[in-house]
């Protein structure tokens, strides 16, 4: 991998870093549109992995789906691979 390619991943992994803690800080609930963001999902895949049971851990509050930065990290983080896959 050529240096300004790494340079550029890292840019990007310190921009996501930033945005997580800065949703920890104020308001470490996100709604599904926010999460599905925050994954790079569609909105619609994280409602159906939601509805299958497949998804991060929600809540219900009031009428809205409610996702703890948390529990998005942690689903991602288990569902991490090493690289010899795509």
């Amino acid at each position: 991998m050529d240096q300004d390619l790494e340079g550029r991943i890292d840019d990007i992994v310190e921009d996501i870093t930033t945005r997580a803690q800065v949703a920890r800080a104020s308001c470490p609930f996100l709604t599904a549109k926010q999460a599905a963001h925050h994954l790079g999902l569609a909105y619609s895949t994280l409602k159906r992995l939601r509805n299958a049971g497949k998804g991060p851990k929600c809540r219900l509050h009031g009428r809205t789906w409610r996702y703890h930065i948390d529990d998005i990290e942690a689903w991602s983080a288990a569902r991490a691979r090493g690289g010899d896959r795509g």
